[in-house]
């Protein structure tokens, strides 16, 4: 059913210009002077933003965000998905860890169905997914209920293949999931439970946004086809990389293929189940299709060898309209009456722009999970695309080309609305390399000056924002407050996101008292922001949208 047209507010119809709204990608108010790139980078252009426009501080993380604590860190799906739609819907890991508390999961046809079709051909369950307790992507928790349950309805061979992670957790320590993981699984002892394959989440596996194929061909060829680097164990192998390379992160470890006997000893085959059990869904659209799409013609990436016959599924729908995959394991939130839904209705001309890295999240993810436009006519999708290179070789990343387009768009006069991404702060975050981060921040401070001139000539409003934090925070921490030391006695990394608040920040040139620009509502989360940018083009938000930041006069 579509959405009815905002109502206009009688007092106030908006700027000349347009409302921009920037999301800075991870970038927070860090609590902790050093390992704040942020601050070190001198931002002068955000520094003049925030001291002279609206500025507050916003909660992006936890049950602001629909995760299940106030301890789990935000993500960029879950961010733009609130930002998006003006609520706070209950999110992957709360859904998933619901469904197993309740064995709701275990109940479900799905998974009855791979079970059932293991035990009656005598064949492999596999696991494929981020073993790690980040609660970002996966949660280790999670996999260890499937096992446990597997092994309680009669499953006699089971493979892990597992991804190293490294940015939503300390940046080396696989060790601690992996070691304790084979453990477990030689603990069923009349079974055959076992790490099969696995490596670097950066490395194999894991793209997204069709970035670069070659990932997810790597981890084909070592998930599937148990092709590359043998190892006695998985412990072994991580322990082989690190003393061959020294500093290697987690994320960027090469394969390795378990092998008993001379052979490897999980190939997946004729008859398997296999399970991807990431919950969230943009980094696990790649290796789906691969192993979805039954005929070679109609998969142009790579050269995948063979397909085995399998039945496979997801932990989630990673893609509501094309309902990929055709099988998963619990319902991802239902979001509806978004933000862009209802401006569209209302007659709003808009642009969502970000480059490859951050696209699907200004669109697919702001749009509450759903590809496509709700109006052809009003909505103006752009994708600058990203250089295939390490992030902290090109921290500067595309964020000179995206403004570019931007403030073509200011100029033209055509759009009411644009909304964009500068990934710098979260990609680049995400490797570690603190001079790289700080790179990163001024460069993308520089493209805030230039959509300050042009949104003054405009007559728009600015505003500037995140999804969650992570530049703001890129040193590891002791609970005394102290910067923990790597073995050459230099900070310690943090790949991961923060906890941090990130901002809220509105720059309007040609305010006219129209709203109390010194008084902002507190204790707001980014979920507010729908109901911000409406009141700041002459709307009335809807009512079960959560408040505005800003009080109407």
């Amino acid at each position: 059913m579509s959405l009815k047209a905002l109502d206009k507010n009688p007092n106030w119809k908006g700027r000349r210009g347009p409302v921009v709204l920037v999301i800075m990608d991870g970038v927070g108010y860090g609590k902790y002077p050093e390992g704040d790139a942020v601050k070190a980078s001198r931002m002068t252009n955000l520094d003049w933003l925030t001291a002279n426009g609206s500025a507050t501080q916003l909660k992006a993380h936890g049950t602001a965000v629909g995760l299940p604590s106030d301890d789990d860190m935000g993500n960029s799906e879950v961010g733009h998905n609130a930002m998006g739609c003006g609520r706070v819907f209950a999110q992957g890991a709360k859904l998933v860890s619901e469904s197993i508390s309740s064995a709701s999961m275990f109940e479900g046809k799905t998974w009855k169905k791979l079970i059932n079709n293991v035990k009656s051909k005598n064949t492999t369950l596999h696991f494929i997914g981020l073993l790690s307790d980040g609660n970002v992507h996966s949660h280790i928790d999670h996999l260890k209920a499937m096992i446990a349950q597997a092994y309680k309805e009669g499953i006699k061979t089971l493979r892990v293949h597992a991804l190293l992670d490294g940015r939503d957790v300390d940046p080396t320590s696989a060790l601690n999931y992996i070691t304790p993981m084979e453990e477990y699984l030689a603990g069923y002892t009349d079974a055959d439970y076992c790490i099969a394959s696995g490596g670097g989440r950066m490395y194999l596996t894991m793209d997204r946004y069709n970035a670069d194929w070659s990932m997810v061909e790597r981890g084909w060829n070592a998930h599937v086809l148990g092709n590359g680097r043998k190892f006695e164990s998985a412990t072994k192998a991580i322990e082989t990389y690190r003393a061959e390379k020294p500093g290697l992160l987690d994320q960027d470890m090469h394969e390795f293929i378990i092998e008993k006997n001379g052979k490897s000893c999980g190939t997946i085959v004729d008859g398997d189940s296999v399970i991807l059990f990431n919950f969230r869904g943009d980094r696990a659209l790649e290796i789906t299709k691969a192993f979805e799409t039954s005929s070679n013609d109609d998969f142009p990436f790579f050269d995948r060898k063979r397909v085995p016959q399998i039945e496979y599924a997801g932990m989630m729908e990673y893609d509501g309209d094309l309902h990929i995959p055709s099988q998963f394991l619990v319902n991802p939130p239902s979001i509806d009456k978004t933000m862009g839904e209802y401006l569209t209705a209302s007659g709003i001309k808009l642009m969502a722009i970000s480059e490859t890295q951050k696209y699907g999240h200004v669109t697919y993810f702001f749009n509450g999970n759903k590809l496509g436009k709700f109006n052809e006519k009003l909505e103006d999708y752009v994708e600058i695309k990203s250089d295939v290179v390490p992030f902290e070789q090109r921290p500067w990343m595309k964020c000179a080309e995206i403004t570019d387009e931007v403030i073509k768009a200011i100029e033209s006069g055509k759009y009411d609305h644009i909304r964009l991404n500068f990934p710098n702060g979260d990609m680049v975050g995400h490797t570690g390399v603190f001079d790289a981060v700080v790179c990163s921040m001024g460069a993308m401070d520089l493209q805030l000056g230039r959509i300050k001139d042009a949104i003054e000539k405009a007559g728009g409003i600015l505003c500037l924002t995140a999804d969650h934090g992570n530049s703001d925070d890129m040193y590891e921490y002791n609970k005394d407050g102290s910067v923990k030391k790597d073995a050459n006695g230099k900070p310690k990394a943090k790949t991961s996101h923060s906890l941090n608040p990130v901002p809220g920040i509105i720059y309007d040139p040609e305010y006219a008292g129209e709203y109390d620009r010194e008084n902002l509502n507190s204790g707001l989360g980014i979920s507010s922001w729908p109901a911000t940018l409406m009141n700041l083009m002459g709307f009335i938000p809807p009512n079960d949208y959560d408040k505005s930041i800003i009080k109407l006069h």
